[in-house]
């Protein structure tokens, strides 16, 4: 075999037992050890930073299962090619060390077999672990699209089956079992009037109440975009969790009828990749993504036979809409009664249009870096209980913005939350630092202004000055003096501006605060010509700018607005009145990226500050979501 890198050779021999399987594995979150990689970038939400999963070289679905014998089981759709390649299949390998280590992959299914993909497990009560996948069990080697064409991509199709083990993930079951799923309308109209079936599956298996209730996304139409119409459906099975005798285990599809979850009226023909969680009165909660630009939500109070007609998803009942592309977002339950939601905040270029051909070149896959993750609490309603959301956090990025990360699953171990994801060709663990999750859980409760990183807080006392001693911003970047070449080294530093403001109008060109010097050096922030409030970044050499979404701030309101600079992913960011800019219907992102050759945004000694700002705070560091929420609730609370 070739390989196309030393890693993939490395991890094949130790997928072949040739050498232990014990990949190198970076650094812990926030440790820098000598001599890895992962030390020079000190910042854990880069994806460095996680412990890599060991694979042939194509890496997908890393999801993960706690065995009784306390051991992290993981089950990775892998292969030598890409994705959908011939030869892909399906392995699971154990971890006792929460993923810093691996012990030697297991083969589900052989890589010399018709394509196994696309798997996820379920634990029963009493220890057995059954992982579903698809198999392409009838060897096809080409399909027909719904254009007359063919693709010989042959993974997303066949029989969904299942095996079991009994040794808490040492080996699996010789024998593979079908899971019946019912036809519906769009397996019928698809080229091949159904007797050749479409699908895949990347939603994790919940168990309610006394049953185990699976997902499946089903393919009406192979075509444009490669899967050009989808939807969602459930099998349930209400003897899985205690028989043990697999060949009689029974399962029922659903929803009720032959049509089965899709986006609103008028939306795309996409509808897929469902997630499903349960609320704590037994109600079922589904997030799925299309290509509208918009994720969809549906309720079910029925165990999934009935669901609500599909809305897109919002952060509160009836409030803003939330932004994802075609890109998997996922919803999982935690044991403090609350939810998470892993989603990437930008609604594809398709926003606005639909269908899925690519434009200038771009993919309606793309731009899945950085990943920001909410978090989800109960609230009553007339209809039941629904889910709110928290304003977003970056969760995770990669320096590459073409990198593209997906693909997660949760595991919440003695009070620490790990999240898994997948970049196509390494699939690593990452811990997710404390103050992230303590910031989002809290958000709707956090009144505090946070101090740490203070720099500059106006007025000190009596009124609104016009100047400033204007204090020096962290640098960006610097010479790295410990490299030969002294080339670059990225502190990934940061700062956040916190102001309470109110403008008489709109007008464009109002300079806000200024620090700028004689060359052009410093900050500036202004009204702009969309009538929004913008900040620009100036090193002397280069700038950056970026402003709030449309109507964000208005004139004659007083408005608290946070702007700021992440040097980590490299990402403004404004958070107006406590919410986010995520873009809204105007633009694709709310959120924008400056030059990471940028150096710093110091300029003048003096900051000059226009009489509409009633309150400053300058910090050194890139303050959290929840920090720019908590801040703004602490002061409008204020008497």
């Amino acid at each position: 075999m070739i390989f196309r890198s030393p890693r993939v050779a490395l991890t094949v021999l130790m997928l072949l037992g040739c050498l232990p399987l014990h990949a190198a594995q970076p650094a812990r979150l926030g440790s820098t050890p000598s001599g890895s990689a992962a030390a020079e970038i000190p910042d854990p939400r880069h994806i460095s930073n996680g412990w890599e999963i060991p694979s042939v070289s194509y890496a997908d679905q890393p999801y993960i299962v706690q065995t009784d014998d306390g051991a992290w089981l993981c089950v990775m759709t892998t292969g030598v090619g890409a994705e959908g390649a011939s030869g892909q299949h399906v392995i699971s390998m154990r971890s006792t060390d929460r993923g810093r280590t691996w012990e030697q992959a297991v083969a589900v299914e052989p890589p010399d077999g018709p394509e196994a993909s696309y798997a996820v497990m379920l634990k029963v009560p009493y220890g057995r672990i059954y992982v579903f996948y698809n198999h392409n069990t009838d060897n096809v080697r080409e399909v027909k699209r719904e254009d007359g064409g063919v693709f010989t991509r042959v993974d997303c199709l066949g029989y969904y089956v299942f095996k079991y083990s009994d040794d808490h993930g040492q080996s699996w079951s010789a024998e593979r079992y079908n899971v019946p799923i019912r036809e519906f309308e769009c397996d019928r109209n698809n080229v091949y009037g159904g007797k050749l079936r479409f699908f895949w599956n990347v939603g994790r298996p919940l168990i309610v109440d006394d049953a185990a209730i699976m997902v499946i996304h089903k393919v009406g139409a192979m075509g444009a975009g490669f899967l050009a119409e989808s939807e969602g459906a459930f099998f349930r099975s209400r003897n899985i969790l205690t028989e043990r005798d697999p060949a009689k285990i029974t399962f029922e599809t659903l929803p009720d009828g032959d049509i089965g979850l899709r986006t609103p009226e008028g939306g795309g023909r996409v509808a897929e990749e469902q997630s499903l969680v349960r609320l704590s009165d037994g109600s079922l909660y589904c997030v799925y993504r299309t290509i509208d630009g918009w994720p969809v939500s549906v309720y079910s109070r029925d165990g999934g036979h009935t669901w609500t007609a599909p809305a897109y998803k919002t952060y509160t009942p009836g409030g803003r809409r939330v932004k994802n592309p075609r890109a998997a977002n996922f919803a999982w339950n935690c044991s403090n009664n609350m939810f998470l939601y892993w989603f990437h905040n930008h609604g594809g270029w398709f926003i606005g249009q639909l269908g899925a051909g690519g434009r200038d070149g771009r993919s309606p896959y793309d731009d899945r870096n950085p990943v920001w993750l909410m978090a989800g609490r109960e609230v009553d309603t007339p209809e039941g209980k629904r889910i709110e959301w928290s304003q977003p956090e970056i969760l995770l990025y990669d320096d590459d913005p073409y990198i593209r990360m997906s693909y997660p699953d949760l595991v919440e171990h003695d009070g620490k939350f790990y999240v898994t994801e997948t970049q196509k060709e390494i699939a690593r663990v990452h811990e997710i630092p404390q103050p992230i999750l303590e910031g989002l859980f809290g958000q709707w409760e956090n009144q505090t202004i946070t101090r740490a990183g203070l720099l500059l807080e106006l007025p000190a006392n009596g009124s609104m000055p016009e100047k400033a001693t204007m204090p020096k911003l962290p640098h960006l970047n610097v010479r790295d003096t410990r490299r030969m070449d002294h080339g670059v080294r990225d502190l990934r530093a940061g700062f956040s501006l916190d102001l309470w403001l109110e403008l008489d109008s709109l007008d464009a060109g109002q300079t806000i605060l200024d620090s700028r010097d004689a060359t052009g050096a410093g900050l500036l922030v202004q009204t702009s010509d969309g009538g929004t409030l913008a900040i620009t970044m100036n090193d002397g050499r280069q700038q950056a700018t970026w402003d709030t979404d449309p109507g964000a701030v208005q004139a004659g309101q007083l408005h608290h607005v946070v702007i700021t600079v992440d040097g980590g992913p490299k990402i403004i960011t404004f958070v107006v009145d406590g919410v986010l800019c995520d873009g809204g219907d105007d633009r694709q992102f709310g959120w924008g990226r400056f030059s990471p050759t940028l150096r710093t945004p110091s300029g003048a000694d003096t900051l000059r500050i226009d009489p509409s700002v009633r309150s400053l705070h300058l910090y050194n560091r890139a303050l959290l979501t929840s920090e720019a929420v908590g801040n703004f609730r602490a002061r409008a609370a204020a008497p």
